[in-house]
């Protein structure tokens, strides 16, 4: 097998950079492939633009008149952009893509065709729904699931396909993708927070929650990841000693790019900005062959949608370029595992972003409620947004080599921390004129230069205040950002409701004007609160005992995080903020459990093939050439041979003993897996968690160290060297 390592090698070392053309401005690429604005003004009558609009922009339904007149338009211009098929491109509940094509083709009477697209297609399809993860919403034999048109994310054609983003629901009406409950969040977080926006500016029509995640990922050679079966098949190394340099020298962090990799960040960034993807960063990681690509912040559905079809085209493009692009959160030991920050705000209709202080008073009174209740929303709420990015490869991730810990606390600088610390100490009732004076100028009026002075960073928290919004770091490379959207949207939904309540309470009851009663809440909540704050450094015993001391909690694995979902305080919130029902939460936790079961499963099943059909045969094999040349020395020198070979002999006896421990360790784990399988739900993945896992390291330990014993070019699987510093 080594050859396959060794001809990987040289394939890589053989490759040429892809030389990518820029002819045209960003600025014109931008958005030519999508169905926006720009192209419905040209295709669309007016009134048809306009019932587009108020879908997008009011939530109004689309007239099946106006549906025809919209498809028939889309189809034109999708054609004058070579579309020769389209597809409800959809986010299923398997955290990726779907898609089913289907040509702009009809028949006329057997001889005659013509290309043909109506409202009916355009709104709605039924695909095969049997396939796809369910949770026990219906049997398989239901096959139905319907597709539905999401106006507020645009179409784009990408290659020869009308790509028309749509949500996915069961014949029953329970929504069986990601996109339908993050809807519905959204639509909680409009109401709510425009609710709380009229204290401050009664004209407030409209709140928007907005994204902009960071995408992390490795490239690797596709030939060094074709040589590796692990990686091709759980998208990891479940094997491999650590290079000998790795990122110790912190050399890699904003260096140059690689030649080759620039390369494929040109052609994805022009391809993403013609399907109006605002890409806008790229940089080296810290870890070798590991990137960062970031875009403009967008719309919280539209972004989520960028995201998903970001994953899509960079996996394509990789192959164009030979590469294979990892968004596992930890495919190699020892080095930085990759995220996804999620950045999330909200703004206003025009635009105002309301965790940005203002130049007044009130605009910065503004500013504290919506931070000061969005902290207490996760302080109640820190369970359920750790389960958000609970998955079996991010907790490979969390709590190693700079990520956010297991953990959940909130980071808000010395600076905020400070200001919040004072507010405490606001008067309980009615406010003096001094007090109102004094936290107007010396407080409030503070807190835009302190946010313009404050370069605190901690790259260690979960959920970090960075200026003007909040970055929420422990979310996975590889999940859709759908999930932890829906929970913190939900859970700032429900929490901007409590105050509301509280507020107006104080003031028709203790008769409070509506400053003085917006700062009694907050001085409570401040305190209320105060445990999820964390300024130091989120790793180590000590941070595990404050915490537990705070009463947060730490869940490490996916089954212990994944608990707290089908609790009845989860079931009743999003029951209360109509995201989704009781059937629908069960179904998904039902989900998370099976899907952290099956890639606990999968990377099992491939180590031990890989620990006794690939690394025990090389052993044998350098053994008996060891054997071979002890034997060969005791010909020559007789009994002076033990002296001679007593390094050989020794080796074949550590040898030996790590074969032993393989194959030993190999037979329990595949045992207990056996076991796991005879469960179902979270006992199985209790199981694997607890009975299975436990193997794996065992198992890599010995194998690992058979790599720095066997000789080289016998070995079969291509090392980290190779697959982090060949470019």
């Amino acid at each position: 097998m080594s050859i396959v390592r060794f001809n990987a090698l040289q394939e890589t070392l053989n490759r040429r950079t892809i030389k990518i053309e820029e002819n045209e401005k960003r600025s014109v690429l931008f958005g030519k492939n999508v169905f926006n604005k720009h192209a419905m003004q040209q295709y669309l009558t007016r009134s048809a633009y306009e019932s587009v609009m108020n879908a997008i922009e009011k939530g109004t339904k689309i007239d099946r008149k106006i549906a025809d007149q919209v498809a028939v338009s889309m189809k034109d211009w999708a054609i004058a952009k070579g579309a020769t098929h389209y597809t409800h491109w959809f986010q299923p509940l398997t955290g990726a893509t779907a898609e089913k094509h289907d040509a702009f083709f009809e028949s006329i009477n057997g001889s005659l065709a013509m290309e043909k697209f109506d409202g009916e297609q355009l709104v709605q399809q039924e695909p095969d729904a049997s396939s796809f993860p369910n949770g026990g919403i219906r049997n398989t034999f239901e096959a139905r699931g319907y597709t539905a048109w999401d106006p507020t994310s645009p179409a784009f054609v990408y290659e020869t396909t009308l790509c028309i983003p749509t949500i996915f629901v069961a014949y029953t009406g329970e929504a069986l993708d990601n996109k339908t409950p993050l809807l519905r969040a959204l639509q909680a977080i409009d109401t709510h927070a425009t609710a709380v926006c009229k204290y401050f500016d009664k004209n407030a029509s409209k709140v928007n929650a907005t994204l902009g995640w960071e995408q992390e990922y490795f490239l690797i050679d596709d030939a060094l990841a074709l040589s590796r079966p692990d990686i091709l098949l759980t998208g990891r190394t479940l094997l491999g000693h650590t290079s000998a340099k790795g990122q110790q020298l912190d050399d890699q962090y904003f260096g140059s790019i690689p030649a080759r990799a620039m390369s494929f960040m040109q052609d994805l960034e022009q391809e993403c900005m013609l399907l109006g993807i605002p890409l806008k960063t790229r940089h080296n990681e810290v870890a070798p062959n590991q990137f960062e690509l970031a875009p403009i912040f967008e719309e919280a559905n539209l972004a989520v949608d960028h995201n998903s079809l970001l994953m899509d085209v960079m996996e394509k493009i990789s192959r164009r370029h030979h590469f294979k692009v990892l968004f596992h959160e930890k495919p190699f030991s020892g080095i930085n595992g990759s995220g996804k920050h999620n950045n999330w705000s909200l703004s206003t209709f025009d635009g105002v972003n309301l965790l940005s202080p203002g130049k007044t008073p009130m605009k910065n009174l503004q500013f504290l409620t919506f931070f000061i209740n969005t902290i207490k929303a996760v302080y109640l709420n820190e369970e359920l947004l750790r389960a958000s990015i609970a998955s079996a490869s991010n907790d490979h991730r969390l709590g190693a080599n700079e990520a956010p810990p297991a953990i959940m606390s909130v980071f808000i600088g010395r600076q905020l921390s400070k200001v919040l610390d004072e507010l405490e100490n606001v008067t309980k009732g009615k406010l003096s004129p001094e007090e109102k004076t004094d936290l107007k100028l010396n407080i409030i009026g503070k807190i835009p230069e302190i946010l313009l002075d404050n370069t605190d960073r901690n790259r260690t928290s979960p959920f970090a205040f960075t200026g003007n919004k909040f970055e929420f770091r422990a979310v996975g490379s590889s999940a859709n950002c759908a999930l932890p959207m829906t929970v913190l949207n939900t859970i700032v939904a429900k929490q901007l409701k409590e105050f509301k309540i509280e507020v107006d309470a104080l003031i028709e009851c203790k008769s409070l004007k509506k400053d003085e009663a917006i700062f009694n809440v907050l001085r409570e909540y401040i305190k209320e609160c105060k445990d999820i704050r964390f300024e130091g450094d989120g790793y180590g015993e000590a941070w595990e005992k404050e915490a537990k001391k705070r009463r947060l909690s730490n869940n490490k694995t996916t089954p212990e995080a994944l608990k707290v979902q089908v609790s009845k305080q989860v079931i009743d919130l999003y029951e209360e903020m109509d995201v989704m029902s009781k059937v629908e939460v069960e179904a998904r936790y039902e989900i998370a459990l099976e899907e952290y079961t099956k890639h606990l499963q999968i990377e099992s099943r491939v180590l031990a093939d890989i620990a006794r059909n690939h690394v025990i045969p090389t052993a044998i094999t350098y053994q008996n050439t060891l054997l071979e040349n002890t034997k060969n020395l005791k010909e020559i020198f007789g009994e002076e041979y033990k002296n001679i070979a007593k390094e050989q002999i020794a080796l074949i006896m550590i040898i030996s003993n790590h074969i032993t421990e393989i194959n030993a360790l190999t037979i329990k784990m595949t045992t207990e897996r056996k076991k796991a399988n005879k469960f179902v739900g979270l006992k199985s993945a209790e199981a694997y968690c607890k009975k299975v896992k436990p193997f794996f390291e065992e198992i890599r330990y010995h194998c690992d160290k058979l790599e720095t014993m066997v000789d080289d070019n016998l070995w079969p699987l291509t090392k980290y060297r190779e697959l982090l510093f060949t470019r």
